[in-house]
């Protein structure tokens, strides 16, 4: 059928458990995204590389195990994958009791047109979506950060020092 779109072919690829991996895993998320020609703005690709920091890094500091990135177009959203084998189930507000780190999934949903997660085998896959049309920019985006951060700050403070 001549007149049927054609979607880039997923990309998908192993993540060894490093800050060095997830900082190549990200700038070859946006590699991809530039190379489909995906139609999304310059802060829309920076909160797709944030986002899929953020669940690098979880699975990462979860697991201490490799990880699976799967990057896909569906001809409306770019949506990131990231496969590990950790049971335990992403929860953005979880984090606020502890005194490091955890505000990333708060970032990802306040960043993302959706995210969510889906059991896989002996672990699971934790995705989210970012839309061209829905890009939060200005002080909504603004407002995210802040409210991490801030989160962030609470918690160090409420924590009794050593």
């Amino acid at each position: 059928m001549p007149n049927e779109p054609t979607f880039p072919v997923p990309q998908q690829w192993d993540v060894e458990p490093s800050a060095a991996a997830v900082r190549s895993a990200r700038h070859l998320v946006l590699g991809i995204a530039r190379f489909w020609q995906v139609p999304l703005s310059t802060d829309a690709l920076r909160d797709v590389e944030l986002c899929t920091s953020e669940l690098l890094a979880n699975a990462v500091e979860h697991t201490k195990a490799r990880c699976k990135v799967t990057v896909r177009w569906t001809g409306l959203r770019l949506r990131v994958e990231v496969a590990d084998t950790s049971l335990r189930l992403p929860d953005p507000d979880a984090a606020q009791d502890t005194v490091t780190g955890g505000r990333g999934l708060m970032v990802v949903e306040g960043l993302s047109h959706s995210w969510g997660w889906e059991p896989s085998g002996a672990g699971k896959v934790v995705w989210f979506e970012m839309a061209s049309d829905q890009t939060v920019t200005g002080d909504g985006r603004l407002s995210v950060l802040v409210r991490a951060a801030h989160t962030d700050v609470l918690a160090r403070e409420s924590t009794p020092a050593a």
